[in-house]
Formats: structure tokens, sequence, C-alpha cells
């Protein structure tokens, strides 16, 4: 029987997936790191942010120096702890205290999983892409590692890594407000892909001439 070609077509079409099997939530961890990411905590979230804008800008405009910038932070909150520590016991005020969610475990342990759950999770993929059996997504990863090593050359090492703070604290809760659209539009491209691909493989790849492989015979 002859194979339809619009079957084909039909099957990559039907073949679109989301690009998280699990909720957002969980593929963070689903604890504390998940919320501040999710912006679930805004305080927290937005404290973070400002933060390391404070961060990004003494290092990228102010052109501090790692050591130098460590220090004269230490030395300001030093300085503000022993001032309200005494103003605390001259007008009978509450002493500071370090915030709980800093000292707890969990908060670490929720980031390294994350990191490792991404790192064991990267590490079959690229090796499936790798291996040629889907060759668009093998092309879309080759271009797109290739445009960030040009965009690397033009921007520091701080900007990029505060460039990939920001996306990890847009990216999440921008999938989870438009998860159906997002998965939608990644769909589209990767079937629209993968039928370029069918084409190229019809009219190109399917006429290069293979030579026949003889079994060897055993002796």
């Amino acid at each position: 029987m002859a194979h339809n070609p619009s079957d084909s077509d039909n099957e990559i079409t039907t073949t679109k997936r989301k690009l998280f099997e699990h909720d957002i939530h969980q593929v963070l961890g689903g604890r504390e790191v998940a919320d501040v990411l999710l912006w679930r905590n805004k305080k927290i979230s937005a404290a973070i942010l400002i933060g390391m804008t404070v961060i990004w800008f003494l290092f990228e405009v102010v052109e501090y120096n790692l050591v130098p910038l460590l220090c004269h932070i230490s030395i300001t909150i030093m300085l503000v702890l022993f001032i309200w520590s005494t103003m605390a016991q001259i007008f009978k005020w509450n002493a500071p205290n370090i915030p709980d969610i800093i000292l707890q475990d969990y908060l670490f342990e929720d980031l390294a999983t994350i990191f490792h759950r991404g790192f064991k999770q990267l590490l079959p993929m690229l090796h499936y892409i790798s291996s040629g059996i889907d060759l668009p997504r093998f092309l879309l990863i080759i271009v797109s590692l290739y445009m960030l090593s040009v965009i690397g050359t033009y921007l520091s090492f701080v900007n990029l890594l505060y460039i990939g703070f920001l996306c990890m604290l847009t990216l999440p809760i921008m999938y989870e407000r438009y998860e159906e659209e997002i998965n939608n539009l990644v769909g589209n491209v990767l079937v629209d892909l993968r039928k370029k691909y069918k084409q190229f493989e019809k009219r190109y790849l399917s006429k290069i001439p293979r030579g026949s492989v003889k079994e060897k015979k055993r002796i």
C-alpha cells in the first residue's frame, strides 16, 4: 500500500507536546524557591530582584571589584546592626534578628534540587538531540547556541548573569500565566521545522545513493 504524504503531515501535526510534563510549580521544586520564582511571595521576590539589581549596578556601572564590595557590604551591615542593637537597649526596642528563611536548610536544598533536576534532564536531552534522531531540534539548538555565543561577545559576564537572573524571575511566571499560548507557539514552530525537514529529506537526502551493505560470512 502506497504511503500517503498527508498521513505523515497529520502525524507530525498531532505530535505537539507540552514543554513540561508536570506543573511549572512542581518543575521548579514545588516549595519556597518555586514560590519566589513564580512570585507567590511577592515581597521576597521583589526584595531579591532589587538586591540583584543593586549588585549588578555596583559591579557594572560603578565598577566595584568583588573583594572591596563584599568588605563594604559587611561593614555597612555590621554598623547598622550595631546602631540598631544600641538603640534597642536605650529605647527598649526589639533587637534585630536574622530572618528565619535565610537560616533554613530547605532553601538551599531546593536550589540544589532545581539545578540537579535541570542538569539531569539536560544531559539525556542533549544526548538524544545530538544522536540525529530529531534533526530539526538539533539544528534549532545549534543555531540558538551560536546566537548565544554571538550575544556573549558583546556582553560582559556580569550582564549575562543579570539577564539570566531576570529570565529566572520573569519566564516561569509568564509561562504559568500563558501556558497554553506558549505551548501552542512552540509546538507550531517545532511542527513547522519537522515538516520542512521532511520536505528536505524527500527532495535531497532520499536521492543520495547508498551502497548496499553485504552481510559478512562467518567462517
